[in-house]
């Protein structure tokens, strides 16, 4: 696990700055501690900073070919890499490593830039190979790892994470209003956009191909997607259950590949706790748990987590918690460097701390929700169609509802059900998880909004791919291809890693989704019964009251947080003028939630977020390298 960055002279010519490619380095440092490499060749550079886990004397980035004509830095894991070593190696290829980036050389040699189809692994990838004058960079088909990229003053720079692109003092820090717009529609900017114009993602499963005196080109090459209906699969639900269980059990198996120990991030839900069973049943070592909770009740599912713990003899490590939002805030918007407002950001970051201090590497849930049906939403999406006339017909009296500040409250689901019912499938979706409204977004503006593209066209694009799965899949697979990778991801990412922890997603893998992803709806959702698959793959694993508990999510008290002690904090941080919000308009949505009138903590948690970022970020100078 590593962060990596790069720079590129667009003429071919000219070299590139060694200094501000040191300093975009440095700005990586939290990503791989252990050690640093970088190499110049020509009118490239690419560099690294290393979380030394597998060969962990031997895996210096970057790595080159027999010759030195193909260098190659890697932020990720490739789970094959011994089989494709010896492959590669029957073909004639040497290594001087036991580390799966140098995989990566000889596979490019042998396959050119695809060579990324054959991996098995969460990756982003940089290869530069001099003789043919071409840079490749590649991101993973799920899009567990990111990569920033921009073209401009010159130069083609890429990164790990956007704060290294800010290292040069060229780029211009102009926010694009659209990808405003996305933040305050969905709480994250979705890819390929990010909050600069200057920058932008490079979306997953893409490759981008530059070469000198060519414009950088940019291609899919791998979309995983839902089964069309007429294929999905139709054997009895036990044999797909068994199925299901040693699929997962040898991704599990996959991704505690590492030279240094490996936990689990335990929350107490159905994916954790199963991760920490099959984790017990692969591993040679008792295995590592980390859990934390709240002093809210409401909030707290330790006691589910402890079942866990106990039932698989794991060695657990917890923490009750009240934290102090003030000061964790602004160390959340430094870690994301982008405006992030997912606030089950907080209690990540947290147990990521806590494991940091005993592991270098924990496997986590993510995807499990997105592939097996495990939101309320999609149990809402198949409602719909026969209770949305009631449910709009009921929203005068359902919006007199007041305003609770526990955990997703009834109230809250049943004004959004009612609210969004009577849309179409793919908007009323949207609806229920939306955060600002094109209403609110465009009060919030404070440019108005006829400039502007509509964020939910990301959705629409998605959606449109796949016109022949059943409906339920079509929705998910948004969920998978969007919000997971431009929110959870993100989320687990940073939060991770910004305490040099690699954090790995089993459920993300070939084995488990080629399955996910050719089941038919009943086998995922069916009346309020939700992964449904799932729960019966993992039965015989897993204490009862797991698996009959209801969802919780990983969240915090943030209603309950603004009406009472943070209060102060955000009046005073959403009075900051940041050019681009209307300063009256957020401090109204605080007034309105602070008198019960309907809970928006999503919405001023967002705001509270941008305020922090535009003054860390947006607002400051960019740093002269060093």
């Amino acid at each position: 696990m590593c962060g990596i960055c790069g720079l590129a002279a667009l003429d071919g010519a000219g070299p590139v700055d060694r200094a501000l490619l040191q300093a975009m380095n440095a700005a990586l440092v939290h990503r791989g501690p252990d050690d640093e490499g970088a190499v110049v060749a020509g009118p490239v550079g690419l560099a690294a900073r290393r979380l030394s886990i597998i060969d962990v004397a031997g895996g210096h980035q970057p790595i080159a070919n027999e010759d030195g004509t193909v260098h190659v830095v890697q932020n990720g894991e490739i789970y094959n890499h011994r089989e494709l070593r010896q492959e590669l190696f029957a073909r004639g290829h040497r290594f001087v490593t036991r580390c799966d980036t140098e995989v990566l050389v000889h596979l490019y040699e042998e396959r050119g830039p695809r060579f990324v189809e054959g991996l098995r692994g969460m990756f982003a990838v940089a290869v530069w190979d001099a003789a043919r004058r071409r840079l490749v960079l590649a991101r993973d088909p799920y899009g567990i790892k990111p990569l920033y990229w921009r073209a401009g003053a010159g130069t083609l720079a890429f990164a790990s994470e956007l704060k290294a692109l800010l290292r040069d003092p060229s780029f211009s820090r102009e926010i694009d209003l659209d990808a405003l717009d996305a933040f305050l529609a969905f709480n994250s900017v979705p890819a390929p956009l990010t909050i600069f114009r200057a920058a932008r993602k490079l979306p997953a499963g893409h490759l981008l191909t530059w070469e000198p005196g060519a414009d950088p080109r940019v291609e899919r090459y791998a979309r995983p997607a839902p089964a069309a209906a007429a294929d999905v699969r139709r054997e009895p639900a036990r044999e797909l259950a068994a199925e299901l269980r040693e699929r997962l059990l040898d991704s599990v198996r996959a991704h505690l590949l590492s030279d240094v120990p490996v936990g689990v991030l335990l929350s107490g839900g159905v994916d954790s706790s199963a991760l920490t069973a099959l984790a017990a049943e692969a591993g040679d070592e008792r295995v590592r748990t980390f859990s934390i909770g709240f002093e809210e009740r409401s909030f707290n599912e330790l006691d589910r987590a402890r079942v866990v713990a106990q039932r698989f003899d794991t060695d657990h490590h917890e923490l009750v918690l009240r934290p102090d939002a003030t000061e964790l805030l602004p160390r959340l918007v430094e870690a994301f460097d982008e405006p992030f407002a997912d606030s089950s950001a907080l209690p990540t970051y947290l147990v990521s701390q806590l494991a940091s201090e005993h592991v270098k590497v924990v496997l986590s849930g993510e995807g499990g929700d997105e592939l097996f049906g495990g939101y309320y939403t999609y149990v809402a999406d198949l409602l719909a169609p026969r209770l949305g006339w009631a449910a709009a017909a009921a929203r005068p009296l359902v919006e007199l509802l007041p305003s609770s500040s526990r955990k997703v409250p009834l109230e809250y689901r049943a004004k959004r059900f009612a609210r969004g019912a009577r849309l179409a499938p793919l908007e009323r979706h949207h609806a229920w998880k939306e955060i600002f409204s094109p209403a609110a977004r465009a009060e919030l503006l404070a440019g108005g909004d006829g400039r502007r593209r509509d964020p939910l066209d990301v959705y629409r694009a998605r959606y449109a791919e796949t016109a022949a799965a059943e409906p339920l899949a079509r929705l998910q697979d948004v969920d998978l291809g969007i919000y997971l990778v431009d929110d959870l991801l993100v989320k687990t990412d940073r939060a991770s890693m910004v305490h040099s922890l690699e954090a790995r997603v089993p459920f993300l893998d070939p084995a488990v989704t080629d399955l996910a992803l050719a089941l038919p709806t009943r086998h995922k959702v069916r009346g309020l019964s939700k992964k449904r698959l799932l729960r019966r793959a993992v039965a015989p694993l897993l204490p009862a009251e797991i698996l009959r508990a209801p969802k919780q999510g990983f969240s915090i008290p943030a209603a309950a947080w603004l009406r009472g002690e943070l209060e102060p904090f955000a009046r005073e941080v959403l009075s900051t003028d940041t050019g681009v919000l209307d300063r009256a308009a957020t401090l109204r949505v605080l007034d309105r939630h602070v008198s019960r009138r309907e809970d928006l903590s999503r919405q001023l948690w967002g705001l509270l977020t941008f305020a922090l970022w535009w003054e860390r970020y947006a607002a400051r100078p960019a740093p002269v390298p060093t």
